[in-house]
């Protein structure tokens, strides 16, 4: 007891983190506020929870009379209430422990009963949304919810309550998830290798050793589940061990980061399981190579970008209980943990997530799953402070000092750097399906997904080929016109659009001679249905040229033929709503950005698309775009080249 007292009395709420982002629209590379002044982990993160707990409270329904409403979270986005909010349950009864606040307390009881009233089912599960015959996975992230807050703050709740919240837990663990989780890739391999850890702490939390089984029972399976050379998490598919035409593996980075290696850690460490730690060293190493320098993760390419939202992904938790907690074995991790949840702050408005940088600039209201959802991790984070490795900058990340390229075979994705410039190529063909939804497609056909320069941020960053709500309930519809934010060739006939964004065997190839780092893709100009496109100039060749100075994209027709139908380069630059766009002459534009000016020059006619707004804005992964167009010339070969440089 002395030592919590001890711990408790240490325990300060703070308020930099508070004025910081109830700011909204602030400046900076990408909209944002440039990092605020250097604080801690432990401020930072205690900073973050308390705001978004203040967030969640004044958007929390207050009508005791209506069981159906009282203590859910209305979401200022979505019509609907999301099932999940009850998560929220564990942030708030942590507040309510370390501050001794009723407000909080109340929170934490009130949303508990509203899923009680409105999600709970009588196998245990909780649905993720109100209609009883929805998906009842995400049991599992609430039942781990519901334990970290019995486990670590159960003794705020009165005797009686806290009984039975425990036999709830136990009933959710020992009937729906005991039944339903019986191998870790039964369905997307975020579920089990979540379950990996939640099986554990449930054996913990309510001391069954039946629980522990489950858990060893998975763990036993876990070091399938990576890759070849660079030991990236695969599962992230329908099947989960499907293979592409290429002979892929589905992959993505969101789900990785922000909730599988996070179970796994977690197991790993609980267990002391020292040659599992040594497996999942090497595979946040893999990960943190697509860390840019901002903080960001760059899933421009992963197999469920749908829900990139440039700081992770829209509906799972956040990386910093895995970085954070490794970061004895790689200081860089700490590195991670930090820059990823500064720019949550910077993404932070009126005590909310945004799911994107450019959502206050555009007008875009958040939706609240994106918070209650991280706020679990820091609350997860501020739990385990105390037992924690040192977690600083002092290590910079891969993509700060990386130089050259570096090839991840496992998925086709190439990374790029040459002086300021970062660059992602990309020409991975594993698509995500489902029952219900086809033509997903991330960025491919050897597309620069990615292009950042160290001055003025990110300048491209790509998104779906067509924006599809894959997960209705999860995700916000696209305002406006749906316009990829991809660099692309593309061309349109008899109103089909034709793209390389469809290609699927799009070749790449580079060179270093270290003055220059060249990427030549040839490719196809396809329709959704993968038809290429007839009576055109249907191949094309695309260069992507890095120098210290400038990068260059070229696009010419492979065969010198020439396009009966109009044919272009498109080039978003990413650019949100306030600063000056100019179009000085008929070849260049300049963008005034912070950091710098950004200057578009093309050895043909330029034009800028129309918009209500000034600006083009994609859910993927949340941001405004100037949309530059390259106009491609009617005349042998076809070929415009495109400088982007900053100064």
């Amino acid at each position: 007891m002395q030592d919590r007292r001890k711990f408790l009395g240490t325990f300060s709420l703070g308020s930099a983190g508070l004025a910081f982002s109830a700011r909204g629209l602030l400046t900076g590379p990408l909209g944002f506020a440039a990092e605020n002044k250097a604080i801690d982990f432990n401020t930072l993160t205690k900073n973050l929870l308390t705001d978004w707990c203040d967030g969640m409270i004044r958007c929390q329904i207050n009508e005791p009379g209506n069981p159906k409403l009282h203590g859910a979270l209305k979401c200022p986005a979505c019509s609907h209430i999301h099932g999940r909010c009850s998560d929220a349950l564990y942030p708030f009864l942590r507040m309510a422990h370390v501050t001794g606040e009723q407000t909080y307390l109340d929170a934490a009881i009130n949303v508990y009963e509203w899923a009680e009233n409105n999600v709970s089912q009588p196998d245990g599960s909780w649905t993720n949304d109100i209609n009883p015959k929805s998906w009842r996975g995400t049991t599992i992230f609430g039942a781990i919810a519901l334990a970290e807050a019995l486990h670590h703050h159960g003794d705020v709740l009165d005797e009686e309550r806290k009984k039975a919240w425990t036999a709830r837990l136990d009933k959710a663990a020992g009937g729906y998830l005991l039944r339903d989780f019986k191998k870790i890739d039964f369905t997307n391999l975020n579920y089990g290798m979540t379950g990996l850890y939640g099986f554990n702490l449930f054996g913990r939390v309510l001391g069954k050793q039946k629980y522990f089984g489950r858990s060893q029972q998975f763990s036993k399976r876990i070091k399938e589940f990576f890759t070849e050379p660079n030991k990236l998490i695969y599962g992230e598919g329908k099947p989960s061990d499907n293979r592409s035409e290429r002979g892929l593996l589905p992959v993505d980075l969101g789900y990785n980061v922000e909730e599988s290696l996070n179970g796994a850690v977690l197991y790993a460490l609980e267990e002391n399981d020292t040659e599992l730690l040594d497996l999942l060293v090497h595979s946040m190493n893999g990960h943190l190579e697509f860390m840019l320098p901002d903080g960001a993760w760059d899933n421009s390419w992963g197999t469920r970008s749908a829900k990139w939202s440039y700081w992770g992904s829209r509906t799972s938790d956040g990386c910093q209980p895995a970085f954070s907690l490794m970061a004895g074995y790689n200081p860089a991790f700490g590195t991670a943990a930090i820059k990823n949840a500064e720019l949550l702050q910077r993404c932070t408005a009126d005590g909310l997530l945004h799911g994107g940088p450019h959502y206050v600039s555009h007008g875009i209201k958040p939706c609240i799953h994106h918070t209650f959802a991280h706020a679990k991790v820091m609350a997860l984070v501020q739990d385990k402070i105390n037992s924690m490795p040192d977690v600083d900058k002092s290590q910079p990340l891969p993509r700060e000092t990386a130089q050259g390229v570096k090839t991840f075979p496992e998925i086709a994705v190439w990374l790029a750097a040459k002086g300021p410039w970062r660059g992602t190529v990309s020409s991975y063909d594993s698509i995500y399906k489902t029952k219900s939804t086809d033509g997903l497609q991330q960025p491919t056909g050897g597309s620069l997904s990615v292009l950042y320069h160290n001055k003025v941020g990110t300048l491209l960053a790509g998104s779906m080929a067509r924006y599809i709500l894959v997960e209705p309930l999860n995700q916000q519809p696209n305002p406006g016109e749906d316009f990829p934010l991809t660099t692309r060739v593309e061309t349109f006939k008899d109103g089909t659009w034709y793209t390389n964004l469809y290609d699927l065997k799009a070749d790449v190839r580079y060179t270093d001679d270290g003055k220059q780092v060249t990427f030549d893709v040839k490719t196809t100009l396809q329709d959704e249905d993968r038809n290429v496109v007839k009576g055109n100039a249907a191949t094309y060749d695309i260069q992507y040229l890095l120098e210290d100075s400038q990068v260059t994209i070229s696009a010419a027709s492979s065969t010198g033929s020439i396009s009966n139908s109009p044919a272009v380069l498109v080039v978003p630059i990413i650019s949100p709503t306030g600063e000056k766009v100019r179009q000085v002459s008929e070849n260049r534009v300049e963008i005034e950005k912070p950091g710098g000016t950004v200057v578009v020059e093309a050895s043909v006619p330029l034009s800028i698309k129309e918009s209500k707004k000034g600006r083009i804005f994609n859910m993927v992964p949340g941001a405004e775009a100037v949309p530059i167009i390259a106009h491609l010339p009617k005349q042998a070969g076809m070929k415009a080249k495109c400088a982007i440089s900053v100064v």
